[in-house]
């Protein structure tokens, strides 16, 4: 546990901005004393506090002192730091963050919360379509009472209200069914984005959100192979989404049983790898980004998404094979290191 003190300290040039103005839901200074608490700093004292920013900070966890201890890190309350700023404030680094002097700038320090919660391992289109629109969602959503968990049922309740438009081989149906999957998919990035936003992040929201996305997996191919079955007249396209099914349910529970039942400390789920970093884990960690999505989706434009379900039926056992792989050699490596 790190020793390191945050001081928030009034800012040197005036400004129009209160400490406890509203930004995505919380007050200004009340989100720094939450985030640099996440980021590490085991004390956070605020200096020179009256009564209504006292009123803003009660219960986050913040001491009201007169002046800021000789050792802490100071940073003016009006500077708006993400968890990349806090981290490198308790680095060491010298400055961090968007200070806010007045309205104008409250705007862009919004900005820079927003793009701070976009994951490095994001996929291409994750990163440059789907978190834009997600994004601007969870930005109108941070201030209300909508939960994370609330967002991740109502993502996977559209993803499984999808999966049915894949039984037919209308193009016009299909479009619905690929556009249903794909905004399941947006949409389920909000649930982490307002956890974060929100300071609420839990055990529970993590594993829901993780379970919620492969049951609309399953749901699209198992309806893909009814859907083929049904149009070709033949069983096989049947088969192919119980193998998928069931390959899709073995990998999950494989990533769940390495990845999220350890201690509770940290991130759940960031890499199928626990161990060792190698070029098959990184290429496993690239295939199960869900651009895919997209290629479903211009299928349907087709009528053909449904046959998306063959090459499902060889990916998803070859991504099994691959975690299995990648857990024996993270064994073989933490033998090696005990």
């Amino acid at each position: 546990m790190s020793a390191s003190i945050l001081a928030l300290v009034p800012p040197s040039e005036p400004g129009t901005i209160l400490p406890e103005t509203p930004l995505l839901g919380l007050p200004l200074a009340r989100r720094t004393v939450l985030g640099a608490r996440r980021a590490g700093f085991s004390r956070v004292v605020v200096v020179g506090a009256n009564a209504e920013l006292a009123a803003a900070l009660d219960g986050a966890g913040a001491e009201l002192v007169a002046a800021a201890p000789p050792a802490s890190v100071r940073l003016p309350w009006n500077v708006v730091a993400g968890a990349k700023d806090l981290r490198a404030l308790e680095a060491g680094a010298a400055q961090a963050g968007v200070p806010v002097r007045g309205p104008a700038d409250v705007r862009l320090a919004e900005k820079h919360l927003l793009r701070g919660l976009i994951k490095d391992e994001e996929g291409f289109m994750s990163r440059h379509f789907d978190r834009s629109i997600s994004l601007a969602v969870s930005r109108r959503l941070a201030g209300t009472s909508v939960t994370p968990n609330q967002m991740t049922y109502f993502a996977v309740l559209i993803g499984v209200v999808g999966a049915p438009f894949f039984l037919s081989s209308r193009p016009s149906v299909q479009v619905i069914g690929g556009i249903l999957f794909l905004l399941h998919s947006i949409l389920d990035g909000c649930d982490g984005e307002l956890a974060r936003l929100k300071f609420q992040e839990s055990r529970w929201g993590g594993v829901l959100d993780f379970w919620g996305d492969n049951v609309v997996h399953i749901a699209v191919f198992a309806a893909m192979g009814m859907g083929l079955a049904r149009r070709l007249g033949q069983p096989w396209p049947a088969w192919c989404g119980i193998v998928s099914v069931l390959a899709t349910i073995a990998s999950a529970y494989t990533v769940y049983r390495r990845t999220m039942m350890g201690p509770k400390e940290g991130p759940l789920y960031t890499s199928v790898a626990t161990h060792s970093d190698s070029v098959l884990s990184r290429l496993t960690d690239a295939v199960s980004r869900r651009d895919f999505i997209y290629l479903i989706l211009i299928m349907s434009i087709f009528g053909v998404a449904d046959w998306f379900v063959i090459s499902s039926t060889i990916m998803i056992p070859l991504y099994f094979l691959a975690l299995l792989v990648i857990a024996w050699n993270d064994r073989r490596v933490a033998r090696s290191a005990a």
